[in-house]
């Protein structure tokens, strides 16, 4: 790797560390903006992953859900993640794809895989590469798979007109694996690591408020909420991580965040 790629991560990390615990959605834009610029994909998305004990039996999937998901760029018509939660929806359906298969290899390592490099070329002319990366001109995807322990990743995806080359995925793989604690408050973020059930888009909207000094009264006014829907949300937040207060919850973020 050249020295001007790891300069470039070392700056990124340094940037990332600048974003509030509360910023984790604008962190998460920004980290895929930079990483897009780096190896020209068009689009990034990050998911987070965890393993349900009671689907293992059976599953050719070994019971892993996508349970959170962002884009860096919305794919039109949606003005949202909407094209990839359907790519998700038929994950969820098991409706196998040779795709959904990939990131079952090595589970539980570091580790990076692309269609272009291990999908055969037959699958390229499928009507499920046609509908959902072909009509959006993607030729190439490139995933890149953090595991947090054994039920949880945090997996950036990468989206590119052209094939990635050797240099373009070692840098990706170079600037994601030195970043262990924001995997973490990611998954942290999206109620997939240490909360008893994920987080609903309400609740990760709350939470965000939650981790700043706003008290709820604030955080009903901004996003447009009764006082007492605001309050509810907030004791479901602090049930799920199994918490008692804000203190609590922060302690979640900065413990193990180094």
């Amino acid at each position: 790797m050249h020295t001007d790629s790891r300069d470039r991560a070392l700056q990124l990390w340094d940037e990332l560390s600048d974003f509030e615990a509360s910023q984790f959605g604008a962190a998460t834009a920004h980290l895929m903006a930079v990483l897009c610029a780096q190896v020209g994909a068009w689009n990034a998305t990050w998911a987070g992953a965890i393993r349900l004990d009671a689907a293992r039996e059976g599953d050719p999937l070994e019971g892993w859900r996508v349970g959170a998901v962002q884009a860096l760029h919305p794919v039109a018509p949606h003005a949202d993640e909407r094209h990839f939660r359907e790519i998700l929806k038929i994950w969820d359906r098991r409706e196998i794809d040779p795709s959904f298969l990939l990131p079952l290899r090595e589970v539980g390592r570091f580790r990076s895989y692309s269609f272009r490099r291990e999908l055969p070329p037959e699958w390229f002319a499928s009507p499920f590469y046609e509908r959902h990366y072909g009509s959006i001109d993607t030729y190439d995807v490139l995933f890149v798979a953090f595991p947090l322990n054994d039920d949880c990743e945090s997996h950036f995806g990468f989206y590119s007109r052209a094939a990635f080359t050797d240099a373009m995925i070692a840098d990706l793989c170079h600037a994601l694996r030195g970043i262990k604690w924001f995997h973490r408050h990611l998954m942290l973020g999206s109620g997939l690591m240490l909360a008893s059930a994920p987080l609903t888009p309400a609740e990760r909207r709350v939470l965000q408020l939650l981790l700043t000094q706003a008290p709820e009264k604030e955080i009903a006014r901004r996003l447009d909420m009764a006082v007492s829907t605001a309050h509810r949300h907030v004791t479901t937040i602090f049930r799920k991580f199994g918490v008692r207060s804000r203190a609590g919850l922060m302690s979640l973020w900065l413990n193990g965040a180094g």
